[in-house]
């Protein structure tokens, strides 16, 4: 900050005078918040994002200038708008001229509009149509789109190839009605009544460009707040430029800064809903996949239990029971005819031994009486009896002559 020496120098260099002039400029309270008005000129938008014109009315002019942080809340204006800039006046060192810093600007005659605007929504606030309890979600999808604008605004054209590029699948349907002037608040209200009583779209987008508070006044008449609150349908606002806010905002169910960002806030993204899509088409695939393999083993489970208690398998394991049957018949058969075969040659051998015709053999003879008793001892014969002797091999008959006990 530029200090004077208690004793006055000779002279003042340029650098010194010049910040003392800065000094005396930013320490006056009026000059730091100061409202002026005058008509644009000399207007510069370079790509640095600042702003640069001149104000000036019939006998002076004044440099301005606003800062990039600032210029994206300022409504548009062009060279000869009739504005009213906010801001603080400074000196500008190099050129050696005082400038005005503008942070805010309204359009001539916005100060009265202004009161007006925040009479009207205080009003309506208090009588309940900006409650938040009002609003109501936007469809995720919406089927049919409604659009009330000017037919031959620019913001039209933005908010179709919006909805072009970005959602497709919906219909829309314009109502056209001007948004500008003393007719506009009785179509734009006409257009809300004849989209929710003839269509019933599933949302409706509100819009218009950009323009000072004059030129978007007929979006704060009474009559649009209460279309735009009593709509069957959601009502998205896209009025102006993200700075500017109307009454009908207020009122909106959802507010966009644009009319290109009505039409983004209404429709979900494309990008979006290619991603849901591939998504849901990899949660099926799992799904399916999974239910495949779920599906596959239970078939070769069911296969095996099938194999198990399959007829042929149970005739196998018959016909292998039968083949061990037969075996062990065979073995015991064997066995039985072995012991039979022993037992009977055991017994041929006994019967063998005590047959009469083995002892024969050895020479012995066997006597019978006619009657075929057989003689065991000679008190059996008489003189004369007849007999027959059997031998090993024939028989003879003979006649006794006489007995003897030996």
């Amino acid at each position: 900050m530029f200090q004077p020496s208690l004793l006055r120098p000779s002279s003042y260099s340029v650098t010194e005078i010049t910040q003392y002039l800065r000094t005396l400029l930013e320490s006056d309270p009026i000059l730091q918040d100061v409202w002026i008005s005058g008509e644009v000129s000399n207007l510069s938008r370079p790509s640095s994002g600042h702003i640069y014109f001149t104000l000036k009315d019939g006998g002076a002019a004044i440099k301005c200038v606003i800062w990039r942080s600032a210029a994206m809340r300022i409504p548009d204006f062009q060279v000869g708008s009739q504005i009213e800039a906010h801001g603080a006046v400074s000196l500008y060192e190099r050129d050696g001229a005082y400038q005005l810093y503008v942070n805010a600007v309204r359009m001539r005659g916005e100060g009265e509009l202004y009161q007006e605007f925040l009479r009207l929504k205080a009003r309506l606030e208090a009588d309940g149509w900006f409650d938040e309890d009002r609003k109501r979600p936007l469809p995720e999808r919406p089927k049919t789109i409604g659009i009330v604008t000017s037919a031959t605004g620019a913001a039209l054209q933005d908010m179709l190839n919006t909805l072009r590029g970005r959602y497709c699948l919906a219909d829309v349907v314009i109502a056209p009605a001007a948004v500008q002037g003393v007719e506009a608040p009785g179509e734009i209200v006409a257009a809300l009544h004849r989209l929710n009583r003839d269509i019933h779209p599933d949302v409706i987008l509100l819009a218009r460009g950009g323009g000072s508070m004059e030129d978007l006044w007929a979006f704060n008449n009474e009559g649009v707040v209460y279309a735009v609150a009593e709509s069957e349908a959601p009502v998205v606002t896209g009025i102006g430029h993200e700075t500017d806010f109307t009454l009908a905002d207020f009122a909106a169910d959802v507010r966009a800064p644009t009319p290109t960002g009505a039409a983004v806030m209404a429709t979900p993204s494309r990008d979006d809903m290619l991603a849901e899509l591939q998504g849901t088409h990899q949660e099926l695939n799992y799904y399916v996949r999974s239910t495949i393999d779920n599906l596959r083993a239970n078939l070769d489970q069911t296969s095996r239990r099938l194999n198990r208690e399959s007829p042929v398998r149970r005739v196998e394991r018959e016909r292998q029971q039968v083949d061990g049957l037969s075996l062990q018949l065979a073995r015991n058969i064997s066995h039985r005819l072995e012991l039979n075969r022993a037992n009977l040659k055991n017994t041929f051998s006994r019967l063998t031994a005590l047959d009469p015709r083995a002892v024969l053999q050895r020479g012995y003879a066997l006597v019978r009486l006619d009657d075929g008793t057989i003689v065991r001892s000679a008190e059996q014969l008489d003189e004369g009896t007849r007999i027959t002797t059997l031998l090993a091999r024939g028989s003879a008959v003979s006649r006794v002559e006489s007995t003897r006990m030996d």
